[in-house]
């Protein structure tokens, strides 16, 4: 053996033990003698054979790394269930994930109404984005409203630039929906959002306190009326929590009202309470609701809506209009699509539904544009029996999960999933303290144990382990002594009516 042939084979001994061969990783590459038709006994392998096998493996390099250089680029508009699960899905495939919100936080919106009743605080449900995906390498998160799309040019218009994207995946949520008469929601918040609980949380509590130093005792009634329009399951579950504040956790702490004097009221236009369940567990939730002194008015809708009263007149039109004086207003009657919607809308000529929802196809993109997804609140997908899929968590959460699979797949190069279907595991719906109905595939449960296994649910929802333990915490200590902790009134109230109308400047 020659000087030369020994240098080779230590040479390549080297390369192969410490694994890299001109800068890549043999194992990676599945280098081998036979694949270059070499002789495998090492004694055979002379320079002229190593100077093949390194030239070729550049070779096979170069190319690889230039197929790979460019991550395929994501950008995900939203960091609500849809879009945070999209890009969590996206953690382990060879892509670049954008994520843009507008807050740099993600919200359990089901448990909004417990911060609005000082159940909860907007801490315990709330998560901050960077937090959550701080492990996932391949994502970055612009904190930044997305103004408009350009579809021919692939990019996002953002307040402070622009952001291109491979494939685009829309998840902007919804708002809240007054029917045309948007000039209400100065006077009956919706509750989509942090600032809408607290805000909320501020009248209520404040309506007690002024009605403990009102004189005059129809005024004092009006401060002790609570009306809560819509009886979807935001708007029962909003009525349960004031009327178990009333009579349970301020009954000792006023001297000149009774708290429990307060007077709730639900007004629907349906014909019953959480129309979407079975009949047999609407009128359980009636009950329900009754045995907590609320009344229920259906079949009844909302014509005026002012500072101090709203009016409200038979579906049918069959009477004239009601007056009902009241302070508190809550607005739970209907939301409608991210107003990004319209804008695909302008660049792609999709449809959209009367609530603004955009018509995607079955495997969730717009139709023509096969790199634009939307998902959650802002798409109308229909379900196995035609009907549109609810605006639930759920169903957000799978269609996140869905696009991911769809992008991992075009990535790799493998065939794409079958259309988006929706996997129903079951509903439920909370009255109040030990009240709750559910019903999971056939199953229907109500009562406690539904309320139990709403507990559960929600918990198991709630994207970080600390939030789940401090909400775990402060239910418990809530269900043995009735105390709700988050129950500061912050602010004045002319300072709350400034804020208010800054944020409604600010939406339209």
């Amino acid at each position: 053996m020659t000087f030369t042939q020994c240098s080779s084979q230590i040479a390549l001994l080297l390369l192969l033990f410490f694994g890299q061969l001109g800068g890549m990783r043999l194992a990676r590459l599945k280098l081998s003698p036979v694949k270059f038709g070499l002789p495998i006994r090492m004694n055979h392998w002379s320079a002229p054979d190593l100077n093949r096998i390194i030239i070729e493996n550049n070779i096979h390099r170069s190319s690889k790394v230039k197929l790979m250089q460019t991550p395929h680029r994501v950008v995900v508009v939203g960091g609500g269930f849809g879009g945070l699960f999209a890009a969590r899905s996206l953690k382990k495939v060879y892509v670049d994930v954008t994520l843009i919100d507008r807050r740099n936080f993600h919200l359990f919106q089901p448990l909004l109404y417990q911060v609005a009743t000082g159940a909860l605080s907007p801490a315990n449900i709330a998560a901050p984005l960077r937090s959550i995906l701080e492990r996932q390498k391949n994502t970055r998160i612009i904190l930044d409203e997305v103004v408009d799309f350009d579809v021919e040019s692939r990019e996002v218009i953002t307040a402070e630039g622009r952001v291109p994207y491979d494939t685009l995946i829309v998840a902007a949520g919804s708002q809240q929906s007054y029917f045309g008469q948007d000039h209400w929601e100065e006077f009956a918040p919706g509750l989509k959002s942090i600032e809408d609980a607290t805000s909320i949380r501020h009248r209520i509590l404040y309506a007690f306190e002024a009605a403990e130093k009102e004189p005059d005792p129809v005024k004092r009634e009006a401060w002790l009326t609570f009306v809560v329009v819509g009886a979807g399951p935001t708007g029962c579950e909003m009525a349960g929590a004031i009327a178990e504040i009333a009579h349970h956790t301020l009954k000792q702490e006023f001297r000149t009202i009774n708290p429990a004097d307060a007077k709730l009221i639900i007004v629907e236009a349906a014909a019953d309470p959480l129309s979407m369940y079975p009949a047999d567990l609407i009128a359980k939730a009636r009950k329900s609701l009754e045995k907590r002194d609320i009344q229920v008015r259906t079949n009844t809708k909302v014509v005026d809506v002012e500072h101090d009263y709203v009016e409200v007149q038979p579906v049918d039109g069959s009477a004239d209009p009601e007056r009902i004086d009241c302070h508190t207003v809550i607005w739970a009657a209907g939301v409608k699509a991210s107003p990004l919607g319209e804008m695909l809308s302008i660049q792609t000529a999709v449809p959209l539904t009367r609530g603004g929802k955009v018509e995607v196809q079955q495997d969730l993109t717009i139709p023509g544009h096969p790199e634009i997804f939307v998902v959650g609140d802002m798409a109308q997908v229909l379900n196995r029996d035609g009907k549109p899929l609810p605006g639930l968590a759920p169903v957000a959460m799978q269609q996140g999960n869905y696009v991911a699979n769809v992008i991992r797949n075009r990535v790799n190069e493998k065939p794409v999933p079958a259309p988006f279907t929706y996997k129903d595991r079951g509903s439920m719906a909370t009255i109040g303290r030990a009240s709750a109905i559910a019903q999971i595939g056939r199953w229907k449960l109500s009562g406690f144990f539904a309320w139990i296994l709403w507990l559960f649910v929600h918990i198991m929802q709630i994207v970080q382990f600390e939030n789940r333990l401090l909400v775990l915490v402060q239910w418990s200590w809530h269900y043995l002594t009735f105390n709700r902790s988050a129950r500061l009134i912050t602010g004045t109230e002319e300072q709350h009516e400034k804020k208010l109308e800054e944020e409604l400047v600010g939406r339209h």
